[in-house]
Parts: structure tokens; C-alpha cells; sequence
């Protein structure tokens, strides 16, 4: 598992996968909001599989 998700990816990533969990937990979204998590790990483990098989990568090469 390399790095393929990059610093403004990568922030974004969180603030949504934030949203979404704080949506699910005091909005309307119910346990939908589950679906932050997705995004959030996503950010925080700086890989993402869907980036993989469509060939994208946002890190720096190293």
C-alpha cells in the first residue's frame, strides 16, 4: 500500500468524512451517516483503493 492520496486530497477527505459522520450523528442523516467513515480513513491512511484501479494518484512521487 503506497501513498496515492496528497495533501489537499487528503484534507478534504477528512473535512468531509467530519461532515458526513456529524451529519449522520446530529442531523438528518441517520445511520447513513456511516458513510463518512469511507472518506475519513481514506484521508487519514493516505491511500485509496478506488485511486488504485482508476490509475490516479494526488501524492508527490517520492
Amino acid at each position: 500500500m503506497s501513498c496515492n492520496v496528497g495533501g489537499v486530497d487528503r484534507v478534504l477527505r477528512i473535512v468531509a468524512g467530519l461532515a458526513i459522520l456529524g451529519a449522520g450523528a446530529f442531523g438528518p442523516l441517520g445511520w447513513w451517516g456511516l458513510v463518512g467513515l469511507v472518506p475519513l480513513a481514506t484521508g487519514v491512511m493516505r491511500f485509496c483503493p478506488a485511486y488504485t484501479l482508476l490509475g490516479i494518484r494526488t501524492c508527490p512521487a517520492a
